[in-house]
């Protein structure tokens, strides 16, 4: 018999951050007939704009052996699985994952795609039952919809939460998230205890990309749209309404929340119709009136962040507790951990107590996502890192950069191997 998950000698380890799908012509059977001589056509003509979706490395996506495989390599006992590969329908541009739907059309196509990735998600999981959770990934566009899928996804045994994209500011066709249409989403993932996700992504659909500098725009302020949505939900009255809804944002670093929450605690206040202030008093509205809360309250509640974790996430760690981050290796990209994951967990964790890491490694992404860490015991008994490992510390590597994609101080990077640059 297999000691307790949190009394091994080893943690086990979730990594809330991982990226698959299906191989392109495999979405096909998950598909209505119907839509299958579409979707030839879509697919004969589709060229993929990312490298590691052509190279011999793109089968980590779907490789059920191969996965199972680097994972035990890597230590992680069980992963929650985002979208990679390009679902059916959806358009050859950089920008693929992060551009909501602009004509019903286009829509509807999209959107048999997504349900198609979400079915094949159904499948795949089921080949590791214990060590891989799903997402229900929607549009915001038809809100019937939505429901109608998170509904069925609820009655899957693999999903652990629900994917919400970002909205862009000023997008035209889709409502910014604080709006009044989306209650029946926020009501029903309350209802039905699922974990509300949002990845980094959202570009402007008005954002010219013709220009010499549109794609470095693009990938550097992915996260920065995605960062809007806590503000959103929290000035929205979400979470006072839904005091129980777990919002994740993932992968967007976690410098950034204790900035907005602190801008919105000193704002809110002043907003309100019985502080009787002059300038911020026309700026409130019924729902702030309705907040019983402060925002960084409402955060410390409900919010909780999944990241590749830096030592410079610390303070997070700090401010929001243990019990509201998580960790992500983002296999397979190459900006990621894997294969180096427990030199990543020393390189965050190694000064942090055995009690938080294995909160952040495991105990609350069980909890969010619905893992059974007693089947996740005697895995992590055989690959986990040991609890010592985690608590040696790697020394002065001499890197400095805190954000996401800042360079590591190992070799990183499944698909290039790329190597970061030499100490100055």
């Amino acid at each position: 018999m297999t000691a307790p998950w949190d009394a091994i000698d080893r943690y086990v380890v979730i990594s809330t951050d991982t990226h698959a799908g299906a191989d392109l012509y495999d979405y096909k059977p998950y598909l209505p007939a119907r839509l299958h001589d579409d979707f030839d056509g879509w697919a004969t003509a589709y060229s993929s704009p990312f490298d590691d979706l052509i190279v011999a490395t793109a089968n980590r996506n779907w490789d059920h052996q191969l996965r199972i495989s680097e994972m035990d390599a890597d230590g992680v006992a069980a992963e929650v699985l985002l979208p990679n590969t390009v679902p059916p329908f959806f358009p050859t541009t950089p920008n693929i994952t992060i551009s909501l739907p602009r004509t019903r059309a286009e829509f509807e196509k999209r959107w048999a795609g997504v349900q198609a990735h979400n079915r094949w998600q159904v499948d795949f999981c089921a080949l590791a039952p214990a060590r891989r959770r799903g997402l229900i990934q929607i549009f915001p566009n038809d809100i019937d919809l939505a429901c109608e899928e998170i509904r069925w996804g609820a009655g899957q045994e693999c999903f652990g939460g629900v994917l919400i994209p970002a909205v862009s500011p000023g997008d035209p066709q889709v409502a910014p998230l604080f709006h009044t249409r989306y209650e029946p989403i926020w009501a029903l993932c309350a209802e039905l205890d699922l974990t509300v996700v949002q990845h980094a992504g959202a570009g402007s659909p008005e954002m010219p990309m013709d220009q010499p500098a549109s794609n470095a725009v693009l990938i550097t302020e992915m996260a920065l749209w995605a960062q809007r949505t806590l503000g959103h939900l929290i000035l929205a009255g979400v979470f006072e309404r839904y005091p129980a809804l777990r919002f994740v944002p993932t992968e967007q670093g976690t410098l950034w929340v204790q900035q907005q929450l602190m801008m919105l605690d000193a704002m809110v206040p002043t907003m309100r119709t019985e502080a009787h202030n002059r300038t911020y008093g026309m700026f409130g509205g019924s729902s702030v009136d309705e907040m019983t809360m402060l925002p960084s309250e409402y955060a410390k509640r409900n919010c909780y962040l999944a990241s590749e974790l830096t030592p410079y996430d610390a303070a997070m760690i700090d401010y929001l507790g243990a019990d509201h981050i998580m960790w992500g290796s983002d296999y397979p990209h190459e900006e990621g951990f894997a294969p180096h994951s427990t030199l990543a967990l020393r390189w965050a964790l190694h000064n942090r107590t055995e009690q938080e890491c294995r909160k952040i490694l495991a105990g609350n992404a069980a909890r969010l996502y619905r893992f059974d860490l007693d089947a996740l015991a005697p895995v992590a008994a055989r690959i986990g890192p040991t609890v010592a490992e985690v608590a040696t510390p790697l020394g002065d590597t001499g890197y400095r950069a805190p954000a996401a994609f800042g360079y590591r101080p190992f070799e990183g990077g499944l698909a290039l191997k790329r190597l970061a640059p030499e100490r100055g």
